[in-house]
Parts: C-alpha cells; structure tokens; sequence
C-alpha cells in the first residue's frame, strides 16, 4: 500500500487537484499511503505511543471546525469579560478558524501533560498560612511553554521521519487559539463551569499544546461532562468571577489581577486575594474531579526556589535583579518585579499586624514605583486599621 503512493499521485492528478486544490503534495502523498481505515489507525496509534514516550499523557485529533466556540468567544469579549487582555479579541477570526491562522491547516493534533508537582507543599495549607506566599501550582516550575512546544517538535520530527514531510506549525498557548474547545474536540476532556478542560482519570491539573497540520487524520471521538449540578468551583471563588456555569469574568479573576492585569488592583478585591501573589487554583482544588489528578514526572515541572511555600516577606525583600535571577526561566519572569511587588504588597496587607511586615513595607516603599507604592499605603493601612482594632 505505502509503495503506490507516487502511482496515485502519477496516475490520478487531475483528481487530486480538483479535490484538494489547497493540500500541500506531501499530505496528498500521505493520504494516498494511509488510503485504508486500519493504515490510518495504526498511524494514530503510533501517534500516541510516541506522545507517551515524550512526556504526554494523552493525544487526539480533532478537525478545524469550531463555529461553536466561536460565537461563545463572541458573546464573551461582547460582554467584555477579557479585561486588558486586547489581544483576545486582535486577531479577528484566527482564533477560532485554525486554517486562517496557519494557512492548509485540515487537522489540529491536541495533547496534555499533567504539571502537578510531586513533594510540594500541601496547598489548602499554604492558603491557610496568611504568612505564606500562594503561587498557582502550573508556575512552581519552569516555564511550561518551553518545556511543552520542544517536546511537541519532537514529535512532528518523528512523524516527518515516518512518513516525509509535511506542513505543520506548534503551539502552546503562544498564539490565538482556541486550545480548549479543540482539546474537547480531540477527547481530552469536557469544560467544566470553571471553564477550565476536565478529564475523568486526570481532573485539571494539566497543560495543553497543539499541532496544526495540512494532513487529514481521522478525528478522536469526543467525551461526555460530567460535572453535573455540581457548583463547587462557582460557590468556592474568591472573587465570584465564575458569573455563571462555563463563564469567568476575567476582571474579577485573581489569575487575571495578579498575572495579566498590569495596572493597580481594584481595592474591591484586594482582601479576597488573600496570601495569592501569583494566580488562584481555588477552582481547581475543590473539584472533586482532581481526586484523580497524578503528579507529574516531568523534572522541569519540580518546584524552584522553595516557591510552594516561601515566606511573603522573604520575597517581597527581594532585589529586582534577585527577581529576575531567580525567575530565570519561570513564566513568572514575564510579569515583571514592579508586579511582583504589587502582588506581594496587596498580600502583606493581608497578613496578621507584624511590627516586622510593617517595616518592610514602610522600607520599600520610598524606592517603590508609584504604582507599587498605591498598594504599599493600602497594606500600611490594613495594619493600622487592624492595630487600632485591637
């Protein structure tokens, strides 16, 4: 079968063309090797075995129709729930078109990696301890862009190897897409009210990543939800940003307001943060869907510079070059030290009257930003107030 695929090229041009006047000739030659359903299915089944062998712990494949998810999108920047993330709705329908992205894209292989990192600190605890620093479990590692695209090339390699070349473009959440939906799609979950991608024998504690590819591949067949009547994650939010089942304002969202939003921090959710000084995974932690989480066995996921659980004055006393040395190749370099020290600010104003947090923060703020030193006051006066109470 595989030795006829230049016969049908030579013999049937005028076919191929009038069919797919868009394919590159290498797709073409590909679907001429794999012409039968148990030629097609071995290759995805290949696929998988050689996404196991690089870290992944699930692959599918899912078409490039999303109309769907794109009027969901829509409504959504409509309603304006993207805050100052403009580059959500920038690239017109790119997002929810993979073939307007990446030009001949006809199918999107979807994978995931759980990032749960074993031996670190027990996170109810953490978000017990007011003097602790809370940092999202995905970022006490190193960066999960980097890991996830060089392993994903990898694997388009191994395919080019297999089978010739072929058009192909990798992605993790570097580019406008509509990574959740295709992952549905692709059978790797459902989305759950959080909005966030759940899996039954691996709740949520996941990344994904993506290639588009000019070859046609058999699509995954999708899973049913589960979550159900289930409103743990709606009930448990800090901030009441899931406004609805499937819906998160981002404006309210402490991810958005401690990794995203690059101006002060409405006072108005500034308590609600708590000791989180670099994203929120309340959501995720009550799901009784991450009962099934596994820890991940990736080295570069294991926990840096004791960030599960460090003192918030520790860091706060952190210099900008401290900063920057140790957040070399975390994706929490990318928020910048005048962030940082926003974040850590609004949650030592959060944290029990200490003569010692007072002075740190009186300390810093002359050589603080004047957006640093806005939140900076608002600690100093929690602690007043807090005195005074007492």
């Amino acid at each position: 079968m595989f030795a006829n695929a230049e016969v049908f090229i030579s013999w049937y041009p005028q076919v191929v063309a009038s069919y797919y006047p868009d394919i590159s000739l290498s797709s073409i030659v590909f679907m001429a090797k794999s012409m039968s359903d148990s030629a097609m299915q071995l290759f995805v089944e290949q696929l998988q075995t050689w996404g196991r062998e690089l870290g992944f712990q699930q692959l599918g494949i899912s078409d490039t129709n999303l109309s769907d998810s794109e009027q969901k999108l829509h409504q959504w920047l409509a309603g304006g729930n993207h805050g100052e993330m403009s580059w959500m709705a920038s690239h017109g329908l790119k997002r929810s078109r993979p073939d307007l992205l990446e030009v001949g894209t006809r199918s999107v292989i979807s994978v995931r990696m759980d990032y749960k990192p074993p031996n670190a600190a027990d996170a109810e605890m953490v978000l017990n301890h007011p003097n602790l620093a809370y940092v999202s479990r995905y970022a006490l590692g190193r960066d999960y862009h980097k890991v996830m695209r060089s392993k994903l090339k990898q694997l388009a390699g191994k395919m080019q190897a297999s089978i010739g070349e072929f058009g192909y473009r990798a992605f993790v959440d570097s580019a406008p897409v509509l990574e959740k939906p295709i992952a549905v799609k692709a059978g790797l979950g459902w989305i759950g009210k959080h909005s966030n991608l759940l899996n039954r024998d691996a709740g949520s504690w996941f990344f994904l990543g993506e290639i588009y590819t000019d070859l046609v591949l058999p699509e995954s067949k999708p899973v049913e939800e589960h979550c159900g009547s289930c409103t743990a994650c709606i009930d448990v939010c800090p901030t009441q940003a899931i406004i609805a089942p499937f819906v998160v304002d981002a404006r309210r969202c402490i991810s958005y307001l401690t990794i995203e939003l690059k101006d002060e921090i409405p006072v108005e959710f500034r308590s609600a943060m708590g000791n989180r000084i670099y994203g929120c995974d309340d959501c995720q932690l009550i799901c009784p869907w991450n009962r099934f989480s596994q820890e991940s066995s990736e080295n570069d996921y294991q926990v840096r510079h004791g960030l599960d659980c460090e003192s918030l004055l520790k860091l706060f006393k952190w210099s900008e070059d401290k900063f920057l040395d140790k957040m070399q190749g975390s994706a929490i370099r990318r928020i910048g030290y005048e962030r940082w020290q926003r974040n850590l600010a609004v949650a030592l104003g959060n944290a029990p009257f200490n003569s010692a947090v007072v002075a740190a923060l009186s300390e810093k703020r002359e050589s603080s930003s004047e957006m640093v030193k806005i939140h900076i006051d608002w600690a100093l006066d929690q602690h007043k107030t807090s005195l005074n109470q007492d």
